[in-house]
């Protein structure tokens, strides 16, 4: 049976790459790695998700998602900040993540702040695996002050044949748009990693956050496992929620979010078999009973 191809990274995408159906896996582990990080302490936030990924290696995790702007971390107090914090997708992040991913023979997403070759950062997801970069997705929806430092996306979200299966990825407020998850199950993506760094809200829904709810309602309609890393603690007076989380296609929890706040690494077994099937019922399809003629206003 033939393999699939991914896109070309012109199209948000990876490198070619064939991957013959017959040896793709019937189950993954993953692992969503929560990440207390600080502004501007680069090095000790990469020190952190190097142990991190290593922690979830040594447990047994192939798939390993790290939170939005890892390195760099969040709440910017200007564009000048920014920019001093950004690197390129060549720069000492992305080859840190590359080198733990051929080492361990693993598939890692994080985020970054990347520095374009002009105008503002982008804040930028990337997938590495043991051949390297294999996609970089910059942001298309930007949440609340983000405008202020970063250029938003323009392209689909990337959907990258690993050896793990297909991958795709977007960042934190990109999950709350229906319409741009699905694209994602469109494209063939078993996976959804999602870097994030959601906000506490001020009232905490008790007991599952609803950026959790809404990552496990866009699992369940597309018959697509997701996995969200999420930050902890406290930066500049901005608290993380913690909802670091991996779901299973049916829409379940498979593991998180952790019951207490701080750094955890999340792990869980995600089986593709349910992905690949995406049947509802004996007559209902997830995709199949869509009705794309009836949907005109969804793209004004």
């Amino acid at each position: 049976m033939p393999g699939r191809r991914s896109r070309s990274p012109e199209e948000g995408g990876g490198k070619i790459a064939d991957v013959p159906a017959a040896s793709l896996p019937s189950t993954i582990v993953a692992a969503s790695c929560q990440l207390e990080l600080a502004i501007g302490q680069v090095d000790a936030n990469r020190a952190a998700a190097a142990a991190a990924v290593r922690s979830a290696a040594d447990a047994g995790a192939q798939l390993v998602v790290l939170p939005e702007l890892t390195p760099s971390g969040y709440v910017f107090e200007s564009l000048a900040e920014a920019v001093a914090l950004a690197e390129p997708l060549d720069g000492p992040t992305v080859r840190s993540w590359s080198r733990l991913a051929a080492e361990l023979d693993l598939v890692v997403v994080g985020g970054i702040c990347e520095a374009p070759p002009d105008g503002r950062p982008r804040n930028t997801s990337v997938v590495v695996d043991r051949d390297g970069l294999r996609a970089a997705y910059h942001k298309v929806h930007l949440w609340g002050d983000e405008p202020d430092f970063f250029t938003p996306g323009s392209l689909a979200p990337p959907v990258v044949d690993t050896a793990l299966g297909r991958v795709a990825t977007m960042v934190c407020y990109d999950l709350e748009f229906p319409e741009w998850v699905r694209l994602a199950a469109l494209q063939g993506a078993d996976v959804l990693a999602a870097p994030t760094n959601w906000p506490a809200e001020p009232v905490r829904a008790a007991p599952t956050p609803i950026e959790v709810v809404r990552v496990q309602a866009g699992a369940s309609t597309n018959r697509m496992a997701i996995v969200a890393a999420d930050r902890c603690g406290v930066e500049r007076g901005v608290e993380w929620t913690g909802g670091s989380c991996i779901v299973a296609a049916t829409g379940h929890l498979v593991a998180g979010p952790p019951p207490q706040p701080g750094p955890a690494v999340l792990v869980g077994e995600l089986h593709l078999g349910l992905v690949k099937d995406k049947r509802t019922g004996p007559r209902n399809d997830a995709l199949g009973d869509r009705r794309p003629e009836l949907y005109g206003p969804l793209s004004r």
